[in-house]
């Protein structure tokens, strides 16, 4: 039987490499160019992987080796575990397939082709940032916040209809709906990640409602308004996701006149993880058309690694080329001697851990001062004030995940629901305590978030995530390894080599010494009270 799965494998490969590849640059053509055409084929060539995993013959196959499966190889064995998830997900006609990926495709080139307009001139969102962090004017702040929801009246009709045919697609292979077909084709029992969620949730509570009282007493004496008039345009996000750095530090000040490109160069280089390479296969500034977001892609599985950025010097963008590096050198230290099925990270969650752990070193004080060659006396600076504002950081951050994980979850549970926005809204108001704008239900901000259309049922692996580099950082620590080639080492020997030979649950144990909870996460929290 050995044999026989071993020949189909190979095949299966054979079949897979080109599509991928073709795939992975119809995707990078249509984020770097946003081009009508790079979007149609960007459609075509994600459908032709799909449809690779159509086949009904080759699914039953694979899940009569799994049956049988005990006398294999745990390599041989996992490939059929993987295997069997993608063909699970598309046992659907080649039709639907193709008008699934076609209408995310319609989608995905709105966003990517989208500028919001502020007094009659458009903005990029580093633009509409920028007026949302330093902007006293409330009316001017309003303008820049609305602008930047406008792209959710074009989307929203859109997103409600793949909503629907994602459930279709998903009841007809079995599931209550998209949402869960999704959390279980990537190895994550509803169950626990509600049992997760509200853990994160109760343990936050408390900290975040007193950290968001201080954030909202210092925003309010700024703006000249009274806390409880305080509306989502006058902080500094426009999902209040994130926070500037709280205090008398300006870390912005600290990177205006340097090349945050090349400073993560140098940090990647000093703990043995190089990224030349990828820098060099990188598109990295801001260019109408572009995607204005960030990512890391993985274009071959054989060393053509590459990020898209739209870097800015100031802290922001600091993080941002840390944590796509992170990516980056994540899918770079995937042995080559694994088979191509299992030469990806273990799980979406583990190199969004890796990547937060990188990127979370932007507010970190020994990083700053080593980094930057700083005077001892900026060092103490930093201390006394960054470590409280990495948790408030962390604090924002999750509660505002629980808003995705909620909202999304309700959304495929009834997308053609007509109070959606008032559904967002009352999320909001539960996890981030924002005081939603009027007119709720002629509104569209649901729609404004990338994720909902692009990277479906993927916002819990942020949070997870977290949890996860939390527990990297106390296994680091336990080591001595938290600066220069150790740290490296580590990764690439604990967390990188085993690709997805191993669940991530497995490698979270492996790598850390116990399983996923929130416990390391809560003690960084813990410390926005201090």
């Amino acid at each position: 039987m050995h044999s026989e799965i071993q020949a189909f494998l190979d095949e299966h490969e054979r079949a897979l490499r080109p599509l991928h590849l073709e795939a992975r640059r119809a995707s990078w053509e249509l984020s770097t160019t946003g081009a009508e055409e790079a979007a149609r084929r960007a459609a075509r060539a994600a459908a032709e992987v799909r449809k690779l995993y159509a086949d009904p013959a080759a699914f039953a196959q694979v899940r009569r080796w799994l049956e049988h499966a005990d006398g294999l190889d745990p390599l041989t064995r996992r490939q059929l575990v993987v295997l069997e998830l993608s063909y699970r997900a598309n046992q659907l006609a080649p039709e639907l397939i193709d008008e699934l990926e076609e209408r995310a495709q319609e989608i995905e080139h709105i966003f990517y082709t989208h500028r919001a307009e502020v007094e009659g001139r458009q903005r990029t969102d580093n633009e509409i940032r920028l007026l949302l962090e330093r902007e006293g004017d409330t009316p001017l702040r309003r303008a820049a916040w609305e602008a930047s929801k406008s792209i959710g009246a074009k989307v929203g009709g859109l997103l409600r209809e793949l909503a629907r045919r994602r459930n279709d697609a998903a009841r007809s292979l079995g599931f209550p709906d998209y949402y869960t077909m999704e959390l279980e084709l990537q190895e994550i029992a509803p169950s626990e990640l509600d049992r997760i969620a509200k853990d994160v949730e109760q343990r936050t509570d408390a900290l975040f409602t007193a950290a968001k009282a201080a954030v909202d007493a210092a925003l309010a004496e700024r703006m000249g308004v009274p806390p409880d008039a305080l509306r989502p345009w006058h902080y500094a996000d426009p999902f209040f996701q994130e926070l500037p750095p709280a205090g008398d530090v300006d870390l912005d000040a600290l990177f205006a006149e340097r090349d945050v490109v090349d400073i993560a160069r140098a940090y990647y280089a000093s703990i043995g993880l190089p990224v030349d390479d990828v820098l060099a296969r990188s598109d990295l500034y801001e260019r109408p058309g572009k995607d204005q977001h960030a990512f890391c892609i993985d274009m071959d599985r054989e060393g053509d690694v590459r990020i898209l950025c739209n870097v800015r010097n100031d802290a922001r963008w600091m993080g941002t080329m840390l944590h796509e590096l992170g990516h980056a050198v994540y899918d770079k230290g995937l042995p080559r001697e694994l088979p191509f099925i299992l030469r990806t990270p273990a799980h979406t969650l583990t190199t969004e851990a890796v990547a937060e752990y990188f990127g979370a070193l932007v507010r970190d004080p020994d990083w700053l001062a080593d980094t930057l060659d700083l005077p001892p006396s900026r060092r103490s600076e930093f201390a006394a004030v960054l470590p409280a504002s990495r948790a408030r950081e962390l604090l924002v951050f999750a509660r505002w995940a629980l808003v995705m994980i909620h909202f999304e979850r309700e959304f495929y549970r009834a997308p053609d629901r007509a109070d959606l926005n008032a559904l967002w809204w009352e999320t909001v108001a539960r996890f981030q305590r924002l005081t939603p704008p009027p007119d709720v239900d002629a509104r569209h901000d649901w729609a404004t978030k990338i994720h909902l259309a692009v990277a479906p049922v993927y916002y819990h692996n942020y949070l997870l995530g977290e949890l996860y580099a939390a527990q990297i950082r106390g296994a680091l620590v336990r080591r001595g390894a938290t600066a220069g080639p150790a740290v490296g080492e580590y990764f690439r020997d604990e967390v990188f080599r085993p690709g997805a030979s191993v669940t991530w649950a497995e490698l979270v144990i492996r790598s850390t010494g116990r399983p996923l909870d929130a416990e390391a996460f809560a003690r960084v929290a813990a410390a926005a009270a201090a």
